[in-house]
């Protein structure tokens, strides 16, 4: 697997430096993208109708995402550490990134909330899970990640997204009940 990872990592990574607009703009996702990802997931959040609705959704993939990001993938590089493509074979990523490699917390994060997007709304959730690939990688070129990184970070991701989703299944009926009850006023 090492060599595969390794392999990958240069095709996609061995395409910088080559021509800077491009970088520039490969630089723009793997940095800022994921700000305007999350503001997009709470335009989507915010123009659900109904408060409970908005809520509930917020709440759902705000606790995937603490899951992820905040619990599993601090666990993970807790116990295993990985260094990063850029210490591992010496040279100058494209953007300033420290800690361990392993998984990527970008792609937990990313795939955690496209997960609770798909979940409420499966078109703008295919778009969301297809920005926050690009996204990682992204990140495989500017020289933070390997792709084993941004694979594991998405499992992490859309398995908490998954089971997030089991926990509150319950929650979600009653909240299906309240809102399509024609006697409930919002």
């Amino acid at each position: 697997m090492d060599g595969l990872n390794y392999s990958l990592f240069n095709f996609i990574h061995g395409a910088s430096g080559r021509n800077f607009l491009f970088d520039s703009f490969v630089i723009f996702i793997a940095q800022y993208l994921p700000y305007f990802i999350f503001l997009g997931f709470l335009w989507l959040a915010l123009s659900q109708r109904g408060w409970r609705k908005k809520i509930f959704f917020l709440i759902e993939a705000f606790i995937a995402v603490i899951l992820s990001r905040g619990l599993i993938t601090e666990i993970i590089r807790f116990f295993y550490y990985s260094p990063r493509p850029f210490e591992a074979l010496n040279f100058q990523s494209l953007i300033p990134e420290s800690g361990s490699s392993m998984p990527s917390g970008h792609a937990a994060f990313l795939f955690a909330l496209s997960a609770a997007v798909y979940f409420w709304n499966r078109r703008w959730g295919i778009w969301f899970f297809v920005i926050s690939l690009i996204v990682s990688v992204a990140r495989i070129f500017v020289g933070v990640h390997w792709p084993l990184d941004i694979e594991v970070g998405m499992a992490v991701g859309i398995l908490s997204g998954l089971f997030v989703r089991r926990l509150l299944s319950g929650y979600l009926g009653k909240l299906r009940e309240h809102v399509l009850s024609p006697a409930v006023s919002e």
